[in-house]
């Protein structure tokens, strides 16, 4: 099967400088254990947390078709392990109008399908859950 679409990022400085899409955006980094950390940069927290959080409610807004809002919000902790550190994610997904039972439904379709979610689903530290709907927040 050919790709649907194809991208590439390159760093060549780690965790503190530039990540780029090549003939892309370029992202200032800078990583949140360097004594020197620019918070103004962004972090592979952050961007896991955006990659995460925008294909995760992509997918839920594709099962629903447009027919509720639905609103999703994911929170990427860096912790120490045996060797080097790991990420705690946790995605948190609402959708207007459903019952506890319907919300639960579509976080685990939406889980299913989502690309992102595919990729690191299987880490005993990724967890997805359903919550009430509060509307769009900043």
């Amino acid at each position: 099967m050919s790709a649907r679409y194809r991208t590439e990022a390159i760093n060549t400085e780690g965790g503190d400088g530039i990540s780029r899409i090549l003939d892309g955006m370029s992202v200032d980094v800078s990583s949140p254990l360097a004594a020197d950390f620019d918070a103004s940069a962004s972090n592979p927290e952050q961007l896991l947390a955006l990659a995460w959080v925008t294909c995760l409610n992509a997918t839920a807004q594709a099962i629903v078709r447009g027919e509720r809002r639905t609103a999703v919000r994911v929170e990427v902790e860096l912790h120490a392990a045996e060797a080097g550190y790991e990420f705690h994610v946790d995605g948190y997904l609402s959708a207007e109008g459903l019952s506890d039972a319907g919300t639960a439904d579509l976080v685990a379709a939406a889980h299913a399908r989502c690309p992102v979610s595919k990729l690191i689903g299987g880490a005993a530290t990724v967890h997805v859950h359903a919550e009430a709907y509060a509307g769009a927040s900043a």
